[in-house]
């Protein structure tokens, strides 16, 4: 019965020792699709863009509101790393290629550049409440989906 204790109290302590656990494991696992991971990401901008707003208008009465104004504000963040870590663990560790900077380099470097641009504007979003960063950043992710959806539709 004690070795029984031991073993289960060993596999709780181990589940729970786990860090954050990572969506995007960087094995060719086949859960993820590109179509699920872009659509999680105007997801996730959807939500700071809904956070600035309750920002904004519970900052009108920050002493009454200052749980719910911390809240949003961690929210805000969270989907804002989010979307940063999505564009560092699959998009450029993962699925942004380059072998493909000697077939269509020009189409390599752009797709870089918007990624680079998703990132600071993800950024930004943490360290403001201003809807334009939001606004910027759901264009931002749009032009990077188009331009990474072209080239995966040349490889087809």
């Amino acid at each position: 019965m004690k070795t029984y204790l031991t073993i289960a109290t060993a596999a709780v302590l181990s589940f729970a020792a786990v860090p954050n656990i990572s969506a995007h494991c960087q094995i060719p696992c086949g859960i993820y699709t590109d179509d699920t991971v872009l659509k999680d990401l105007h997801t996730h901008q959807e939500t700071i863009a809904k956070a600035m707003k309750e920002i904004a208008d519970l900052s009108k009465d920050p002493g009454k509101n200052a749980n719910q104004l911390t809240r949003w504000v961690m929210n805000k963040e969270d989907h804002a790393s989010k979307i940063q870590q999505t564009m560092l663990d699959y998009f450029l560790a993962q699925r942004l290629k380059t072998e493909e900077m000697e077939s269509d380099k020009e189409a390599y470097l752009d797709k870089l550049a918007l990624c680079h641009n998703v990132i600071v504007l993800a950024m930004k979003c943490k360290q403001t409440a201003d809807p334009e960063n939001a606004t910027k950043l759901h264009a931002a992710i749009d032009k990077f989906a188009t331009a990474y959806s072209a080239a995966q539709a040349k490889k087809g």
